[in-house]
């Protein structure tokens, strides 16, 4: 079989699968949805999973873009993802969380934050609704500062540092997350009202000034513990996040 019937073959499969977003100059795009079975508190729940590229140029032809990935290295960078369950884009209401990466909360249980708890929760909270969807976002570990800087600053805050101090010790903003591209692969997936699972009213604002009808705010509190206590209370009385 020669080249050009190989890439054929390739894009036949996969280009019904790709989404192009576009974003002025630059280009977002979307691939999915890929079955995947969850084990979720012992049990296999299947979800839809779709992860998606930000490109600074635009490139419609989809055989080009695959070409472009072994040269890419895109394992040197994160992507983002997203998590859906149930009729999401018809569902008259549905539940969404935009879930920022953390590395030793969602990965290694770290009890020092509440995020792996809330990843879990929010996804078991979107299968009892009967439809919603995870965002999972890359380049926000540590509200935005990157997994060896979150590093640095858990050393401050062992030293006394509450978690906003060590993050401005560092140079870095409080919160310097950015929502513009999960807001607008949400837009590709979904028109009707979401409800956003959430303390944070930055999180809530954000939706709400790109225009996306927000029906409503879930709360997401749980797994306080002795290690984590200081840091949810920094949340409240610093961050704003509301109980």
């Amino acid at each position: 079989m020669g080249e050009l019937q190989v890439k054929s073959n390739i894009l036949s499969v996969l280009e019904d699968k790709i989404q192009l977003i576009k974003k002025d100059d630059s280009a977002i795009y979307l691939v999915g949805p890929i079955k995947l079975p969850v084990n979720l508190h012992g049990e296999t729940v299947e979800f839809k999973w779709y992860s998606w590229l930000k490109a600074d140029d635009l490139v419609e032809d989809f055989q080009d873009l695959i070409d472009r990935l072994s040269s890419a290295g895109l394992a040197d960078f994160q992507q983002s993802s997203v998590l859906v369950y149930g009729d999401f884009e018809y569902s008259d209401d549905a539940l969404i969380r935009m879930h920022s990466i953390c590395h030793t909360g969602d990965i290694f249980g770290s009890k020092r934050c509440d995020c792996g708890y809330q990843l879990r929760q929010s996804m078991k909270m979107m299968v009892e609704h009967g439809s919603g969807a995870l965002f999972y976002l890359a380049n926000h570990e540590g509200r935005g500062i990157g997994l060896f800087s979150k590093a640095m600053a858990y050393i401050l805050q062992e030293n006394g540092y509450d978690t906003v101090e060590a993050n401005q010790a560092l140079g870095f903003a409080d919160d310097s997350r950015n929502y513009d591209e999960a807001i607008s692969v949400l837009k590709a997936l979904r028109e009707k009202p979401v409800t956003l699972i959430t303390n944070n009213p930055k999180k809530l604002e954000a939706l709400k000034s790109a225009g996306l009808p927000v029906s409503g705010r879930t709360p997401l509190w749980g797994d306080v513990s002795e290690f984590n206590e200081h840091y949810l209370e920094t949340k409240r009385n610093k961050s704003g996040h509301m109980v």
